[in-house]
């Protein structure tokens, strides 16, 4: 194996732990923070007709009006979840591109993320 393969492997391993790790805290901390206030653990949700990015541009709108309450995180940890494999497709298409200078794994790659992007415009 090349040394840059085992580069690419821990960066995308990485990206995917971080990414996980991060929504299942965000998640779990609005859930907790929930119950806490109003003695539930559920959330009303109305997201029908919104596009991944509707859905981010929402919270982090709320989040720099400081409106932070226990939904939003739960949304955000949501939101990264969603965005993590995403990311990595990014990563590997920019690395197979950048770095190995591979047009054929660069291709396929690019092909996948133009799938996710147009995926996440989706309604």
């Amino acid at each position: 194996m090349k040394r840059s393969a085992v580069d690419v492997d821990a960066l995308v391993g990485s990206l995917l732990l971080v990414g996980t790790l991060t929504s299942i805290t965000l998640i779990a901390a609005g859930i907790v923070w929930r119950r806490v206030v109003s003695g539930q653990l559920g959330f009303d949700y109305q997201i029908a007709g919104m596009t991944i990015f509707d859905f981010v541009l929402l919270d982090l709108r709320q989040l720099f009006a400081g409106e932070l309450r226990p939904r939003l995180l739960a949304n955000l940890g949501i939101a990264i979840l969603m965005l993590t494999p995403y990311a990595r497709v990014l990563a590997s298409t920019a690395y197979f591109a950048l770095v190995e200078r591979n047009l054929k794994y660069t291709t396929f790659s690019g092909f996948v993320l133009v799938v996710l992007t147009y995926s996440l415009f989706l309604r």
